[in-house]
């Protein structure tokens, strides 16, 4: 597989993923944003992502996608959004080199922290975090507002 960065030409099939990963997580109804959401958003950079293709077929099996934020205690920080495998591609080390090149994309930036979100019963997820040596905090809790 060819991991690299995303381009807008990617848009669909990065959309196509989350679509999966919102059926997987049981919230397809809360998948709100639409594909014209997502071009205008990469095109006035509010976020970027890395993809992973097949090098002969061109299809995208897998993508992380992330934005820089700022952490008032740390410094420059990169939030990883969403990090998703199609399930058919699972198990052939994909997920490894996305973490991995989301990391590299972190260095680039000069980040001091890569900070995202798990599920606490996604037993998979917690497993592959704690493998990479993630702190998997049980004290913070999450909050949100629509708007």
């Amino acid at each position: 597989m060819l991991i690299r960065q995303a381009t807008a030409d990617d848009l669909p099939a990065i959309y196509r993923l989350v679509a999966e990963l919102a059926e997987y997580e049981k919230e397809p109804e809360a998948l709100t944003a639409t594909i014209e959401d997502y071009r205008k958003d990469f095109a006035a950079g509010f976020f970027e992502a890395v993809v992973a293709e097949h090098p002969v077929s061109g299809q995208i099996t897998g993508m992380a996608l992330y934005y820089l934020t700022y952490s008032t205690w740390k410094g420059r920080m990169l939030y990883l959004e969403d990090f998703v495998v199609e399930s058919a591609s699972r198990q052939l080390g994909l997920g490894q080199q996305l973490f991995d090149a989301v990391f590299e994309r972190a260095r680039a930036y000069e980040c001091r922290l890569v900070k995202w979100q798990v599920l606490d019963w996604n037993e998979p997820a917690i497993a592959f975090y704690r493998k990479q040596g993630a702190i998997i905090e049980d004290n913070w809790w999450s909050c949100k507002i629509f708007t």
